[in-house]
């Protein structure tokens, strides 16, 4: 049998059988373009990911906050005589309004 000229023959004989595969090397190929050069690489999979965790709090809080806002309102709203007497000084018909200020 002839003698290869190929200087990197010792190289190729040192790397296992299945590596030296062509449908091994593609799939290596293959799933390396998946993970790293692709639209989806799993760099931007993570990133989408963490965003996704932000937005999810962000609902909760804002979820929150909502139904306090809307306690307030309905408070509000069951109160509103006494605020606005409170607040502007607001009078029925024939009622007298005696501010009393507190010295501190």
């Amino acid at each position: 049998m002839a003698a290869s000229n190929n200087p990197f023959q010792p190289i190729l004989d040192r790397i296992p059988t299945p590596m030296r595969n062509r449908y091994f090397l593609t799939l290596v190929i293959f799933f390396g373009w998946l993970i790293f050069f692709d639209k989806h690489d799993v760099l931007t999979q993570y990133k989408l990911q963490r965003t996704v965790n932000t937005l999810e709090q962000d609902k909760t809080y804002y979820s929150e906050e909502i139904k306090k806002a809307e306690q307030k309102r309905l408070d509000l709203e069951l109160n509103k005589e006494k605020y606005a007497r409170e607040q502007y000084y607001m009078k029925k018909k024939n009622e007298e309004v005696f501010i009393i200020e507190k010295e501190e």
